[in-house]
């Protein structure tokens, strides 16, 4: 997922973290960018009054994706299946249950700190149609027959999860269509469009959060998720107005850039591209009435599941393995209202980057990114492991 914080302060994919002194390192952690202290539950600011039950469903259909993973699947069946066995819970029995089957690692930097960056995002909802008009001209693409993937395992073992993004010119790859490329139609992507937005900055920011619902002209709602990105690089259009001395840092928000937008619609092109990365998107069919996954009815995320509001983040998942149950402690954004809870680490995006870091998923619509747009709060974090597994590890990107 493509998360919030790249909008907003992107130049910058980590924050400066608070260095208290070192903790020892358990030596199978040493070649992860975090290092895991052994922890306990009573360690976790509001443990006992959260309400674990609310994380319940988002464990429970993430362990359906784990036990198909044959690369973590041995780490997770034990817990997954008696997880599984207790069906619903309510908030005691779920303490009880990961209290019974999880031990606690508090989650540091490699350097030692402890203090980190957590931001939000959220499933937006934007007008659409499946023809484009003078009122929906701007389209959602999806991902161009030109676009190759390199990975560079492949090649160089030692890359192993790095991938570049390209085209073929000639008889060399070359990096792929920038922003301003594709706007001005140099890439080959008739037949592409899905949608037709009638907003440019909706479809920018529907970029950003890397999925959302488009309401068509006709009523309908169709889902649009990630599909693929064209390997540039990401540039905060935030960062571009801060730097002009249009936007004060403090100001810089989705609702701030909207207005400047509002303000210099015959700017507002140029500035978009400034941003020279362009996601492309699918659709996403509606999960089967009944299921686990109707019942979250959240945007799909790294995982491969839907992501339960305000119970799931995305994390960088060289130092938090993909799927765990995770602990934050953070404030809720422009205060310092404790938000405190266990969530699932279901997601990945472009801007987290580090062992302390998480974007928090607040959910769909208008109320869920005001809150999103807002969030830039600091964060500590623990990592809730099988019991029987050992010192955390990440064997390999979940995907």
């Amino acid at each position: 997922m493509l998360a919030l914080p790249l909008l907003l302060a992107a130049c910058v994919p980590t924050q400066p973290l608070v260095k208290p002194a070192p903790t020892p390192t358990p030596p199978a952690a040493l070649a992860l960018p975090a290092i895991y202290r052994p922890a306990a539950f009573a360690e976790l600011p509001g443990w006992a009054d959260d309400r674990a039950d609310l994380a319940w469903p988002a464990l429970l259909v993430g362990c359906e994706r784990l036990a198909a993973m044959p690369a973590v699947a041995g780490v997770w069946q034990a817990t997954c299946d008696a997880a599984t066995a207790l069906g619903a819970v309510d908030a005691p029995r779920a303490r009880a249950f990961f209290e019974a089957h999880f031990s606690v690692w508090q989650v540091t930097a490699a350097d030692g700190g402890v203090t980190g960056l957590a931001t939000g995002y959220y499933e937006p909802l934007v007008n659409g149609a499946r023809a484009p008009s003078a009122t929906f001209a701007t389209p959602l693409y999806a991902p161009p027959d030109d676009l190759l993937t390199v990975d560079l395992a492949s090649l160089y073992p030692e890359l192993a999860g790095k991938r570049v993004r390209g085209r073929v010119d000639g008889r060399k790859v070359v990096p792929y269509w920038t922003r301003a490329d594709i706007e001005a139609r140099r890439a080959p992507l008739d037949g592409k469009a899905l949608v037709y937005i009638d907003d440019p900055v909706d479809a920018f920011f529907l970029e950003i959060q890397g999925s959302g619902r488009v309401k068509l002209d006709d009523g309908s709602v169709v889902r649009v998720g990630y599909a693929d990105q064209n390997g540039q690089p990401f540039r905060s259009v935030a960062r571009v107005l801060i730097d002009r001395g249009e936007l004060t840092a403090d100001r810089a928000s989705m609702q701030s850039i909207r207005a400047w937008g509002v303000a210099h619609p015959d700017k507002l092109p140029a500035l978009l591209d400034e941003n020279p990365s362009y996601v492309f998107f699918r659709e996403v069919p509606a999960p089967a009435p009944g299921t686990l996954e109707a019942a979250i009815d959240g945007p799909i995320g790294a995982l491969g599941v839907p992501l339960a509001a305000e119970r799931t983040i995305a994390v960088d998942p060289r130092a938090i393995p993909l799927g765990a149950p995770v602990y934050i402690a953070t404030t809720r954004p422009l205060s310092d209202t404790p938000l405190d809870r266990l969530v699932l680490a279901q997601d990945t995006g472009g801007a987290i980057r580090g062992a302390v870091r998480a974007d928090f998923f607040w959910g769909f619509g208008a109320g869920a990114g005001r809150e999103a747009g807002r969030m830039k709060q600091p964060l500590r974090v623990w990592l809730l492991w099988p019991r029987d597994a050992g010192v955390p590890r990440v064997d390999a990107p979940a995907s």
